[in-house]
């Protein structure tokens, strides 16, 4: 995609507003997340907790409107009705840029409790963002490989456990648990590599979205499907902040969680092959819904 100079400078700014507000948020931020790991009391975590997430909910609103003010988007946003900031949700979505972490954001600010992630575990090094989300008890994924594991055998389930554990802390707040569902971003050589059945997607993780339901399904409100599509075409973050992006449709499908998708998915193989076909299915649809969107906004 080509810059113009004008859009260069729009995207500089857009940059500059994103620091300036980082650091303007950063002592409190380090201040509330050391005050909860120091204080080993619930209430004070609790309170601490509260804090952290108004830290991060306020970051947030201002990058929101930092975007609204530097971009020109067209919003589409179907399904966004009937949602609760005191309920808990399992999100998941599609997966293509960077730039959908911000378009979920903007999407669900203010209406349902603030995003938590799956984050790989390297990313905890990340300055500043890394510390936030540690302190938002953002789950941190330690993933094996099954060579590493055959060398390994000890840390066979590791990876669950530490899942399980962040999970079980949500039960005692309202949380939205996010899960890009595809494990990675979408690009036309992961999608040959796999031999994906679907046209606009990768292959779906189950794993990941079965654990979670198993450890939070009565806690959970609902299951909120999302589809981002950009009609006119994929853009990375620096292209996002120099108005590249100019329209996103975003749909939003509450599908009720009922006891036949909750299951211990890795030791009960009628009920991993259920979930296999429930979850394939549902990217089925995803996948046409994606096409017609595309479509129909060109």
């Amino acid at each position: 995609m080509k810059i113009s100079f004008l859009n260069k400078v729009r995207g500089c700014f857009s940059f500059l507003l994103i620091v300036l507000n980082t650091v303007l948020w950063m002592g409190p931020l380090f201040a509330a997340g050391l005050l909860k790991a120091a204080i080993p009391i619930r209430a004070s975590r609790n309170f601490f907790n509260g804090a952290v997430t108004f830290v991060c909910k306020t970051w947030n609103t201002w990058n929101k409107v930092n975007f609204d003010l530097t971009q020109n988007i067209r919003w589409h946003i179907i399904g966004d009705d009937n949602l609760n900031r005191k309920g808990s949700y399992l999100v998941l979505s599609n997966h293509q840029s960077w730039v959908d972490i911000l378009v979920l954001q903007a999407v669900f600010l203010k209406k349902i409790p603030f995003l938590r992630f799956f984050i790989k575990q390297e990313l905890i090094w990340i300055p500043v963002l890394g510390f936030a989300w540690w302190a938002l008890d953002f789950p941190f994924m330690k993933r094996y490989s099954k060579e590493f594991l055959e060398k390994n055998p000890h840390l066979k389930g590791k990876d669950l456990e530490t899942t399980r554990k962040a999970c079980e802390k949500f039960k005692a707040i309202p949380v939205s648990v996010m899960n890009f569902v595809e494990g990675t971003r979408f690009t036309p050589e992961k999608h040959k590599k796999q031999n994906s059945p679907f046209k606009n997607l990768l292959r779906p993780k189950a794993g990941g979205t079965a654990l979670v339901l198993d450890a939070m399904g009565s806690h959970l409100q609902t299951i909120l499907d999302v589809t981002i599509v950009y009609p006119h075409g994929v853009r990375t973050i620096w292209e996002f902040l120099c108005n590249g992006v100019d329209e996103v449709v975003v749909q939003i499908n509450k599908i009720p969680i009922t006891k036949d998708i909750i299951g211990d998915y890795f030791n009960d193989p009628e009920f991993q092959k259920r979930f296999q076909v429930w979850l394939n299915r549902l990217w089925e649809e995803k996948d046409a819904l994606i096409s017609d969107i595309a479509a129909a906004y060109k």
